[in-house]
């Protein structure tokens, strides 16, 4: 299944790449690999993860204080966050479905 990130997770998704390489060379590029990890765990067993919606689920990376919301479409997978585990919960409030 094709999985997509909407435009304000890949906003999310570049600021963290950049968060992270400007505290320590390297540790960005570990965070995308990570991600990216999960996305293909996503992938290949959609609904393995938490609901946090109705539609929504949560999958957790490894290693860092995030996880990916997404919602399983017909024919993809919509990665709607990439969210900060610490952060407000009511900031992604609305890309909860």
């Amino acid at each position: 299944m094709k999985v997509r990130l909407i435009s304000p997770a890949n906003i999310e998704l570049d600021e963290a790449v950049r968060y992270y390489d400007h505290q320590l060379p390297g540790l960005g590029f570990r965070f995308f690999q990570e991600t990216s990890a999960a996305i293909e765990r996503i992938r290949l067993m959609p609904e393995a993860w938490s609901k946090v919606g109705q539609r929504t689920r949560r999958c957790i990376l490894k290693g860092f204080p995030y996880a990916l919301l997404y919602v399983i479409e017909k024919e993809e997978i919509l990665i709607t966050a990439v969210a900060h585990l610490h952060r407000d919960p009511e900031h992604y409030k609305d890309r909860i479905m």
